[in-house]
Formats: structure tokens, C-alpha cells, sequence
């Protein structure tokens, strides 16, 4: 039986399919299946060893000023809420991650989020780095990241991880998130659903939707005219498509907003540069 439930999550990963119920809502086959062959808990689990390994293997540093980590945290708290209700139960944890040259943010199952100082710096105002938070919480919602290292790794393998008997996937799927632009890859349903649960997450806490949309246009125009590492671009591709989509996802679902929180973010970067 979970054979056939991962032939369907690799099937639903490879189309990005999801399907349309009789109230017109999207069901996602993928989300399904991913919730049957791995559980809330074995997802918390494997999130905390990821975490682990990122911390002891991949020497990962944290920001150590109190300041700009209260900052983000108190920043996502109200999108976190949003994204509990559409899954309920999450406990979230917000890391940030000492490294300004590096233009990042990832997260990994069981709610742990990680953002870079370099996307801070990167962004113009706290809209942008609130759509980047809303989508990767739209990862965990989506439950995405478990389908990718199913698919990526095997059912066992991952459960074993989480379980703490496979140290080796674990190291595998710390060094991919920690190194030279490698992550887990999504599939095109999969990234389309994360933006769409970002837009509505922001929005639904007075920032501006359109936030994300015009962070992948920053990041496009800087490609290859900046020695800034843009790791979260090489795992999230700015195409001129993806920003339609947005902005019409917006519009269509008359998502409102006007909150930017440029001051707030300018002196945050302040400190950071220092």
C-alpha cells in the first residue's frame, strides 16, 4: 500500500498536479499521500536532526545579536499564525543564520525555518521578506519538503532519518540545504502553491501581497551583476511567468495590503552592517 501512495506522491511531484473538489477548492494529491507514509511527529523528528547535522557537520552560525533575531521571529509570528490554519499544530521555529553574502532562506519538515542575514540585506522593505517567510511556510503547510526527500531519498530511508537510524541520508539532505545552491527540489505545483500560500499569509496580516513578486524581480535584475551569493534564486526561478502568477493570484482573489515596513527593515540592515 505505501508503495502505491509513493507512486502517487512521485506521479503528483513530477506533474505538480493537484485537483479541484466539488466546492472548487484545491485537493492536493501530493499533501495526501505525504501525510500517510510519514507522520506529524516523524516530520518534527527528521526536521530536528536536519537541524542537528546543519549545526554540528555544516558548522552553520547563528546570529548571536538579540536585536534582529527578535526581529524576525516577531515578523513571522503573525504569518505563522495564518499558516497554522491551514495546518493546524505546527510548533514553528525561526532560525537565522549568520551569513551576509549569502541571499537565502529554506525550511525543512516539522516547521523550522531558516533565513540568511544576506536576504535581509538583500530586501527593500519588510513586505519582501515577509512573502519570503510566508512561502516557505507555504513548504511546511504543503508539506512539501516531506514529499521532495520521499522522492529524493526513498520512504524508508526517511523515516529511518527521523528516527535517528540513518545518519548518512540526514548528512545528505544537511549538506544539500547548506551548500552551493543545492536544496531539496520542488516540483512547479509545489512552488506554485508555496506563492500563492505566501501572497494570502501576508496579505491576511495588512502586508502588502505583490511583496514576493517583486523580490524575485529584484533578485532577476541583480543575477549576475553582484558578487552576492543568490542561492534562494537558483532554487526558486524569478521567470517572468511565476511573477504574472503572483500578481494574478493577488488580483483574483482581491488580496489587500499595504503595509511595506521599509523604516523598520532600514534599521535592522543598519545594525547588520556593522
Amino acid at each position: 500500500m505505501k508503495r502505491i501512495l509513493l507512486a502517487v506522491v512521485t506521479l503528483t511531484y513530477a506533474l505538480g498536479f493537484s485537483t479541484g473538489c466539488a466546492k472548487g477548492k484545491k485537493f492536493n494529491v501530493g499533501r495526501t499521500a505525504a501525510s500517510l507514509l510519514i507522520s506529524d511527529q516523524q516530520e518534527k523528528q527528521l526536521g530536528l536532526q536536519v537541524k542537528q547535522e546543519l549545526e554540528t557537520k555544516e558548522k552553520i552560525k547563528y546570529l548571536e545579536d538579540p536585536t534582529v533575531v527578535e526581529y524576525v521571529r516577531n515578523l513571522s509570528t503573525r504569518i505563522l499564525q495564518q499558516a497554522n490554519k491551514d495546518r493546524p499544530g505546527v510548533k514553528w521555529t525561526i532560525n537565522v543564520i549568520d551569513d551576509p553574502k549569502t541571499v537565502n532562506a529554506f525550511a525543512t519538515p516539522g516547521g523550522y525555518l531558516y533565513v540568511y542575514t544576506g536576504l535581509l540585506l538583500a530586501a527593500d522593505n519588510e513586505a519582501e521578506v515577509a512573502g519570503v517567510m510566508g512561502h516557505e511556510a507555504g513548504h511546511v503547510v504543503g508539506r512539501h519538503s516531506a514529499q521532495a526527500m520521499l522522492l529524493q531519498y526513498g520512504e524508508q530511508a526517511v523515516i529511518e532519518a527521523a528516527l535517528g537510524k540513518n545518519a548518512g541520508t540526514v548528512s545528505k539532505i544537511a549538506a544539500g540545504l547548506a551548500g552551493n545552491g543545492a536544496s531539496l527540489a520542488f516540483s512547479r505545483g509545489n512552488e506554485t502553491e508555496a506563492d500563492e500560500l505566501g501572497a494570502k499569509y501576508i496579505s491576511a496580516v495588512n502586508y502588502d501581497p505583490h511583496g514576493l513578486a517583486t523580490f524575485f524581480q529584484k533578485l532577476a535584475a541583480q543575477e549576475g551583476k553582484t558578487p552576492t551569493v543568490l542561492k534562494w534564486l537558483s532554487t526558486h526561478p524569478a521567470s517572468a511567468d511565476r511573477v504574472v502568477h503572483i500578481n494574478q493570484f493577488i488580483q483574483q482573489n482581491r488580496l489587500t495590503g499595504a503595509e511595506l515596513g521599509g523604516n523598520q527593515l532600514a534599521a535592522i540592515k543598519q545594525r547588520l552592517r556593522k
